[in-house]
């Protein structure tokens, strides 16, 4: 799950009610991946108070939001602080766009047990290329990249690039920033669907990115408790293989 901007609320227990529903069915759900950065305003320190009694049973993940070589410590640090944790499991550099990026800073902070993983990110194609370049170079544990039926520029390079380096690939705007659900508005669900068990739109999209082989875990985000119940449906049942994942495609296509 990612948090984005809906977590950036104050601190009364009025405005924190739907970020910890939310928290809540996550985890009751059986998921753990939670990915947010500095730059969702207090989405650290929320999730930082919500996750406090779940924290064993969490996958705690953040962004170094201004890499600036030398300041990877400095950063990190106030990430813990506002998470309330030691220790992050994955520490990522943000929207990555040099290809010569240096990964020796975060890496440092692997090696003294800050954080377990490390990793980079991008949501932008301009930066795919260096993104690629950093993958194949540094091999970082986790690759994080936009990717959606409708958005599978990363099929091209990148994605194959992380299977071959070995790194975990986080799947973030898998919705395609609501495009998806804009496009599927009123429309009916294949009834061929129910063949990898799907019983709903966002199950179709989240199914159709599991289904590929290189993706470790989608992170969608929601503001709302069913929301995320019926997106963690997604992850139940049988996945598209192949063949599906090209009907899925057609299907969504064949609606204009």
């Amino acid at each position: 799950m990612e948090l984005p901007s809906f977590f950036n609320v104050g601190g009364a227990a009025p405005e924190r009610a739907g970020p910890t529903d939310v928290v809540r069915a996550f985890v009751e759900g059986g998921a753990t991946l939670i990915d947010t950065a500095p730059s969702y305003g207090t989405a650290e320190p929320v999730v930082g108070d919500i996750a406090t009694s779940l924290r064993p049973r969490i996958f705690v993940s953040t962004k170094l939001e201004e890499y600036r070589p030398g300041g990877e410590a400095a950063e990190a640090q106030a990430s813990l602080k506002r998470l309330g944790t030691s220790k992050l499991d994955l520490l990522q550099l943000h929207n990555v766009s040099n290809p010569n990026q240096d990964m020796g800073g975060v890496n440092a902070l692997k090696a003294e047990h800050l954080c377990r993983y490390t990793g980079i990110t991008t949501t932008s194609k301009r930066a795919y290329e260096a993104a690629e370049a950093i993958v194949q170079r540094a091999k970082p544990d986790f690759l994080e990249v936009d990717y959606a039926i409708d958005n599978r520029k990363a099929d091209e390079r990148l994605l194959p690039a992380a299977q071959d380096s070995g790194a975990a690939v986080l799947v973030a705007l898998p919705f395609g920033r609501g495009r998806l659900f804009r496009a599927a508005l009123g429309r009916k669900l294949p009834d061929w669907a129910t063949e990898f068990d799907c019983a709903s739109w966002s199950q179709f999209f989240l199914k159709f990115i599991l289904g590929h082989p290189a993706i470790t875990a989608v992170i969608p985000g929601t503001n709302k408790a069913e929301h995320m119940v019926d997106n963690l449906g997604a992850g139940r049942g049988r996945l598209p293989d192949a063949k599906e994942r090209a009907r899925m495609i057609q299907y969504l296509e064949s609606l204009g």
